[in-house]
């Protein structure tokens, strides 16, 4: 037990507005507000999103692939496809090979719904990016792109890509 006499002294006062961390979380919450304010008639959240448009572009795709895909752990994964599953826009079916993997397929409802949210799913990236300079937005792109692929591997839940 340390004595009031060998107590730390004060930890060193940090100017947030230097650290990166700090914008990149603030950054995150800003999407997310946006993503939902511009999709909010359709009840879907950025992750869903991504989950319901990763099967649509691969349909059969199973549970851990999804996972990888889109950087989510395993868990997670799995109560957002439970989600989706319980509102009719997504079907999960079993192999003959392995009656544990879990093949994934949007249904007509899951095709509607990623029609009919595209124009606000595209607005919310418009919006993102719309305090940039048009000249600037792809480079931001690539920049973005490149934090993560150099740090995916410190990842809770590393993507593939």
């Amino acid at each position: 037990m340390m004595s009031k006499h060998n107590r730390p002294g004060p930890a060193a006062a940090v100017d947030l507005e230097s650290l990166p961390g700090h914008y990149i979380r603030r950054l995150q919450q800003i999407a997310v507000a946006i993503f939902l304010h511009e999709t909010e008639a359709h009840g879907i959240t950025p992750v869903q999103y991504g989950a319901l448009q990763t099967v649509c572009n691969t349909p059969g795709i199973d549970q851990r692939t999804l996972a990888r895909s889109i950087g989510l752990d395993t868990s997670t994964i799995a109560g957002v496809v439970d989600r989706l599953e319980s509102r009719g826009l997504l079907v999960r079916n079993t192999t003959p090979e392995d009656r544990r993997v879990r093949l994934l397929s949007l249904t007509d409802e899951g095709h509607a719904l990623l029609k009919a949210l595209a124009p606000a799913m595209h607005r919310a990236q418009a919006r993102m990016l719309e305090p940039l300079p048009p000249r600037e937005r792809d480079q931001f792109m690539r920049m973005l792109r490149q934090l993560v692929t150099a740090n995916n591997a410190e990842s809770r839940a590393p993507s593939e890509t």
